[in-house]
């Protein structure tokens, strides 16, 4: 999964990168409120952790203007402005959810899953299909219920097509999600990847649809 952080403070920006880094998230880094526009207009993600007290443009105002261009982005407000006015402004603009800062880790990690799970139309905490079950919030994989052990980007393929399954993704799409700015990417990396989670969980689990891309099919009803 891949998320952009707006975030002035550097001292805040770094400890939450850091903190999403290391739950094998991709993220990128924006400071200002211009920016994170100028970006949303070319690049993709899965969620935005969103500041309010930016310079040059504020976080409501950047909050207005996504819904304005119809980005239907999951956006998590994370600000200092605690005041109940604030909070419903920030809702009634457009925000999904509120964390209030000074903010627990881990209630932000369980918020950030919660607004991913409810973006692909999912209640369920755990993502099964086709025999095989993740947990989010403790990076468990299991095949037919026994536990499997995958990389941190294996993980991240497993997530996005589980969370979708019967959705054809395709390399760019996958390649857009798996990695930031500061990743490289080989032209082959997601091919490899795939091959691996083959060898682990079995061949026919992640299927190739020619010329199109991959997906995970859904369970049989």
């Amino acid at each position: 999964m891949r998320l952009l952080l707006v975030e002035d403070d550097l001292m805040i920006g770094e400890s939450v990168l850091d903190l999403l880094r290391d739950e094998g998230y991709a993220v990128d880094w924006v400071k200002d409120g211009d920016i994170a526009l100028s970006v949303l207009e070319s690049e993709a993600y899965d969620l935005i952790l969103l500041d309010l007290g930016l310079p040059r443009c504020d976080g409501l105002t950047v909050l207005k203007i996504l819904r304005d261009r119809k980005d239907r982005t999951p956006v998590l407000v994370a600000t200092a402005r605690d005041a109940v006015a604030q909070r419903i402004e920030g809702l009634d603009t457009g925000a999904d959810d509120y964390i209030v800062k000074p903010y627990d880790l881990g209630e932000l990690l369980a918020r950030i899953r919660s607004l991913v799970r409810r973006s692909v139309g999912r209640a369920e905490p755990i993502y099964e299909s086709a025999g095989v079950s993740i947990d989010p919030a403790t990076r468990e994989v299991r095949v037919a219920g026994q536990p499997v052990l995958v990389s941190a980007r294996e993980w991240a393929i497993l997530e996005l097509l589980l969370a979708r399954p019967g959705i054809v993704l395709s390399r760019k799409q996958l390649e857009e999600r798996l990695y930031s700015w500061k990743d490289g990417v080989s032209s082959n990396a997601v091919e490899v990847h795939i091959h691996s989670l083959r060898k682990k969980m079995g061949a026919e689990l992640i299927q190739n649809v020619r010329g199109v891309g991959y997906l995970i099919a859904k369970a049989q009803a």
